[in-house]
C-alpha cells in the first residue's frame, strides 16, 4: 500500500486549505492508499508531518498557493500543485502517482 503525505496551504488558510486536504484524502482512500495531510491554515499548522511520516512516505503532494517549507522533503518523490487543482482535479494528481510520473525533489535552487 502506498503511503502519501502532503501539505495544503493557501494565503487566507480558511476554506480552500481544508477543501484541498479533504479532496486529496478522499481520492487516496478511494485508491486504497494511506494518506496524512498537514494543513497550514488560519489556525496555524494542524496534523503536522513528523520525521517518521516523511521517512515512510512513498510520495509527497504539496498543494499550496503560498510558501511551504519544502527542504524536509529533499530526496522524496514530490508533486507540487495549486490548492484549486487539488480541490477540482485530485484524480489528475493521483494519475501521476499511478503512472510513476513523479520526480525526486532535490531542493530549491
Amino acid at each position: 500500500m502506498k503511503k502519501i503525505i502532503g501539505v495544503c496551504a493557501c494565503p487566507a488558510g480558511i476554506a480552500h486549505t481544508y477543501m484541498a486536504a479533504e479532496s486529496l484524502e478522499r481520492y487516496a482512500k478511494k485508491l486504497g492508499y494511506q494518506i496524512k495531510i498537514e494543513t497550514n491554515g488560519a489556525g496555524g499548522v494542524e496534523n503536522r508531518l513528523n520525521e517518521d511520516d516523511i521517512k515512510n512516505a512513498d510520495v509527497v503532494i504539496i498543494a499550496a498557493d503560498t510558501t511551504v517549507e519544502t527542504d524536509r522533503f529533499i530526496g522524496k518523490p514530490l508533486i507540487e500543485t495549486s490548492v484549486t487543482e487539488a480541490v477540482r482535479n485530485a484524480s489528475n494528481i493521483f494519475k501521476k502517482i499511478e503512472n510513476n510520473e513523479v520526480e525526486i525533489f532535490k531542493g530549491r535552487r
